[in-house]
């Protein structure tokens, strides 16, 4: 019998719409609830966030670490993974998900002091099925120099961590708009990219309202994919400055 995995990647620009005018999470909580995803990668996301009490009434700040928020009573699970830690708070990497982790962590890849990264590592246990499913969330720097070190990091992870029969999803924001990343993951993990599988090409995902640049993606190995989708609709642009991808597996 297959089981169906479905995953969303979402760089949530820390709750806010682009150019920073709005805050946007409870939209946001909105349509990634919508989707019916059962694994959410999310980047730019709150951990601790500090708030005057006029701020927290004019933007309707949760009280609660942003990504408990987003979880709600439709992700029972979940991991974070500090990125970015600063005076009034941090944010970085979650993973929310429908199934239970065995186990995560959070893996520091940050090659220039005040450009944090990390690699958040969750390994789900996919139940009535005795199988393990590795989930890892990323956001990579914004310089070549940065990323090329960043992926041979991720690399090296998944080489010594993640058996090769044991089902995979990398999903996150790789900065990647020079499409470099192949290099490392195709040939050095035998990964395959979602919508290159189906659609012949990467999505396109930033900026939102007019996507030029295909950073956001969804790595697999070890699934079967049946369907993918970019997210970037009237309900959806309002929101974060980049697009959502969504996707569809047989286990």
């Amino acid at each position: 019998m297959t089981q169906k995995i479905r995953a969303l990647t979402y760089n949530i620009h820390k709750g806010y719409c682009a150019g920073n005018r709005r805050f946007m999470l409870e939209g946001m909580r909105e349509r990634i609830a919508e989707s019916g995803a059962d694994i959410v990668f999310l980047q730019e996301v709150h951990g601790n966030i500090q708030k005057s009490e006029a701020k927290r009434k004019r933007f309707s700040y949760p009280d609660q670490p942003h990504f408990e928020y987003l979880a709600d009573q439709a992700w029972p699970h979940y991991a974070y993974g500090q990125n970015a830690i600063y005076r009034k708070g941090d944010h970085g990497n979650a993973i929310l998900s429908k199934y239970p982790f065995v186990s995560w962590e959070n893996i520091d890849v940050s090659i220039f002091p005040r450009s944090s990264r990390s690699i958040l590592h969750g390994v789900i246990e996919i139940p009535g099925s005795g199988q393990r499913l590795h989930t890892l969330c990323v956001h990579l720097g914004l310089l070549e120099q940065e990323r090329r070190g960043q992926l041979q990091a991720l690399t090296e992870r998944i080489d010594e961590h993640v058996p090769h029969d044991e089902p995979m999803i990398i999903a996150g924001d790789f900065n990647d708009w020079r499409r470099q990343a192949e290099n490392h993951l195709n040939t050095d993990l035998e990964v395959e990219e979602l919508f290159v599988r189906l659609r012949g090409r990467h999505a396109r995902t930033y900026p939102v309202w007019a996507p030029m640049l295909p950073v956001d993606r969804i790595y697999f190995r070890g699934l079967e994919p049946i369907g993918c989708q970019r997210l970037n609709d009237d309900h959806w642009s309002d929101l974060s400055d980049h697009a959502a991808l969504f996707g569809e597996f047989e286990l």
